[in-house]
């Protein structure tokens, strides 16, 4: 469209000039071409075709969910009814990081409290497992419900193309030392999927300031999975297990502020089983709350995204903020 104005633009008078002189119907069969033209080019997204604000519509992508979901223990229901109401006014792909039915993740459990809340959304689910869910018969009623959706061959990790960025789902319950089944597979996607924009998510933080957070420093084998996403430049960590809202400052392996390679982590165990005290506070920490459920939207660009923590109706707590993609 916008080369066929230019040309219209630039030859007014001789294009007018040939129309008129042609035959009626030879007229209309024109005028009905160019109506065809215009019509391919809006629906292929020539430039100049589509209005600014569609482009960027179909240009951007939503990422949005949290971990630590249905409690069938809290007293008066869980808190994930509150959590999937949010998601029901957010369309987009719903992630989840583990822990999904509490507290051991039966078959019981998951169809109780989790398939009358999140379980509405489960079509668009791409979920993790968390050690919850690993309870009951080595997480095989999380397998069962989610059956595809889980990854191939119940291993739990799987990646996707969401937009223009690459998404991995990974498995903190299992091994993911550098020999594992898991690094292995992980370092293999990374070296086939080289997108601008990559995002993980997984259960267990590597940093915290919640109760798990020292433990997680010392002693979680995801650190190895840190790494190699690092090594790969992967823009976007998320996890659960802590059941709080934190956001970190891009930060490398040993949690050093890193603006430039650094991996953003967020921890998002606020989706309504329940929420922890922090403990200490860890550099690079620059937004925590332990006062609402919520949800975590992502709104994943070309080559940068954005985030907003989205509370439950009536919590005050938000966080929201804009970023480029590692370079």
């Amino acid at each position: 469209m916008t080369a066929l104005n230019r040309r219209s633009d630039g030859s007014a008078k001789r294009f007018g000039h040939r129309v008129r002189r042609l035959p009626f119907m030879g007229a209309m069969l024109l005028a009905g071409v160019l109506v065809v033209v215009a019509s391919r080019a809006r629906s292929q997204g020539v430039p100049g075709a589509a209005d600014p604000a569609s482009a960027q519509d179909q240009e951007s992508a939503i990422l949005v969910g949290a971990g630590d979901i249905a409690n069938c223990e809290i007293t008066g229901g869980s808190g994930a009814r509150g959590t999937a109401r949010l998601l029901d006014a957010i369309p987009g792909t719903v992630f989840t990081v583990g822990d999904h039915a509490y507290p051991s993740g039966t078959a019981k459990q998951l169809q109780d409290c989790y398939e009358p809340t999140w379980g509405r959304h489960k079509a668009r689910t791409r979920p993790s497992p968390g050690n919850h869910d690993y309870l009951t018969d080595k997480g095989k009623p999380y397998y069962d419900y989610f059956a595809e959706l889980a990854g191939p061959e119940r291993r739990g990790y799987y990646s996707y193309t969401l937009g223009a960025w690459h998404i991995v789902a990974l498995n903190s319950v299992v091994a993911a030392d550098s020999r594992s089944p898991q690094m292995q597979w992980l370092r293999q996607d990374l070296t086939e999927n080289r997108s601008i924009c990559t995002l993980a998510y997984w259960h267990s933080p590597v940093f915290s300031s919640g109760p798990h957070g020292t433990e997680a420093q010392t002693t979680s084998h995801m650190l190895e999975v840190w790494r190699l996403l690092y090594e790969f430049g992967a823009d976007v960590v998320i996890t659960g297990h802590d059941h709080i809202y934190e956001r970190f400052a891009p930060q490398d392996p040993k949690g050093k502020l890193d603006p430039q390679k650094g991996i953003r982590e967020f921890v998002v165990g606020t989706g309504g089983g329940g929420l922890y005290e922090f403990k200490r506070t860890l550099p690079n920490s620059e937004v925590r709350s332990n006062r609402s459920y919520g949800v975590l939207k992502m709104t994943l660009r070309a080559s940068d995204y954005s985030w907003e923590f989205v509370p439950s109706a009536g919590e005050p707590f938000r966080d929201s903020g804009t970023a480029a993609c590692v370079p």
